[in-house]
């Protein structure tokens, strides 16, 4: 941070030399591993919560991919039918939208819950009465953090370690690199590439002698 308040003070012409050029900053460790649950400990946690609205949430946090801000940003009118199935009209990073596809189970799941909502209702409803009864990001965060804890995972739990299941899970089951990248609205392949990496399911180390 200091680096690059150093380099905007001299592009701007505030600092007449470029002291930040001089500094090394260290890149952060990457965690992302430590993030990504097995298949087995996301059905722990989806069939731990007693509340079905939060069972729900978990799953299409894990089944369509999305970040906690689209999540809570879902109307019904985002919410239609293709074919067997459905599909959801998502809104995302830089004010792009994709529509992504839902598993059948998960379409049906969604259609039961709806009962009466208009259109212009959040799909997930907060019990709280302001914001129109919307949920906010910070109450999904708890929920399942709360979750996590109550199936023995790491506290440091957040609906965006779903995503991350999503994506490796999706990607050691044979899902192709670009489908993935469209699915989580990444601007690039090369953002979705990371999850390659994460997980792996060789090593050069398997094949030597033991």
């Amino acid at each position: 941070m200091v680096k690059s308040l150093l380099t905007f003070g001299h592009k701007t012409g505030l600092i007449q030399a470029n002291a930040g050029a001089a500094l090394n900053t260290a890149k952060p460790k990457d965690t992302l591993s430590q993030k990504i649950l097995t298949e087995a400990e996301v059905r722990a946690l989806i069939a731990g919560e007693p509340c079905d609205r939060n069972r729900l949430i978990f799953k299409v946090f894990y089944y369509v991919g999305l970040r906690v801000s689209e999540l809570c940003n879902l109307n019904w009118e985002d919410f239609s039918s293709n074919g067997e199935s459905g599909q959801l009209l998502v809104y995302g990073k830089g004010d792009k939208t994709r529509v992504v596809l839902l598993p059948k189970m998960l379409y049906a799941e969604l259609l039961k819950s709806r009962g009466d909502a208009g259109k212009l209702e959040p799909i997930f409803i907060s019990r709280k009465k302001s914001d129109g009864g919307r949920l906010n990001p910070i109450s999904v965060t708890q929920i399942v953090k709360a979750a996590a804890v109550r199936v023995g995972l790491s506290e440091k739990a957040s609906a965006h370690w779903l995503r991350h299941c999503h994506a490796s899970h999706a990607l050691n089951r044979g899902a192709p690199i670009h489908l993935l990248s469209q699915t989580l609205g990444h601007a690039s392949v090369a953002t979705t590439s990371k999850y390659l990496h994460a997980k792996p399911n060789d090593s050069s180390g398997l094949y030597l002698a033991t």
